[in-house]
């Protein structure tokens, strides 16, 4: 699967994205993220793409040209491609869209908001669906980005190597522990749960369930 990000900082795509298990998943060609600076597709002196808004207010608005330019020059021709636009007030991102994504599409372009938003008709223009990663606003659509990819990469088959690690696929708590059994923290004793040493996975597995719709 491909992702392709249109974005005014590419740096901060490429050091998440090349980096840890996504990185893992590109050597071996199971993704491929590629950053495109948005600037490239300016036709204005000085390479602008943000510039003030019709009826005034505060801040600029990235223009419609330079996205609609970026986003058509990134797409592959033949590949099955969804566009996204980061906007506070998109759609929700949830599991079940990151396996639609993948069910459905080969290519991802993911066009980073910033400033005071997009110009809607670069929205309109390219059919794209605008997402948001929560109710709050950030300073810019990268990290949104970076989190849509996350999400939707972890659901390819081979990527976390083992399907036992997708963790909603398994029966978990929101507490895990590892070595040593006996943790001594300023003269106290902090012990890992006498059920998860047991080796009866049953009960650990209804401890687990317990922990997850918490219980005790």
């Amino acid at each position: 699967m491909r992702f392709d990000v249109i974005t005014l900082f590419p740096e901060t795509i490429e050091a998440y994205t090349n980096a840890s298990i996504l990185g893992r998943a590109q050597k071996a060609k199971l993704v491929k993220v590629k950053a495109h600076q948005m600037r490239d597709s300016s036709k204005h002196k000085w390479s602008q793409v943000d510039f003030r808004p019709y009826g005034g207010g505060p801040g600029m608005v990235l223009e419609a040209e330079s996205i609609v330019r970026a986003v058509e020059k990134a797409k592959k021709k033949g590949a099955k491609t969804k566009v996204i636009m980061t906007s506070a007030g998109g759609k929700l991102l949830t599991n079940a869209y990151a396996k639609t994504l993948v069910k459905k599409f080969d290519q991802v372009i993911i066009v980073c908001g910033r400033y005071e938003g997009i110009d809607a008709r670069a929205t309109k223009i390219l059919k794209a669906e605008e997402v948001s990663v929560g109710p709050y606003v950030l300073t810019g659509g990268e990290v949104p980005a970076l989190a849509i990819i996350d999400a939707t990469a972890r659901h390819i088959p081979g990527v976390l190597g083992k399907f036992e690690s997708i963790e909603e696929s398994r029966v978990a708590s929101h507490d895990v522990y590892t070595r040593p059994e006996v943790f001594v923290h300023k003269g106290k004793k902090h012990r890992v749960p006498k059920v998860l040493l047991s080796g009866n996975h049953k009960e650990i597995d209804a401890w687990r369930a317990r922990r997850r719709s918490g219980g005790v």
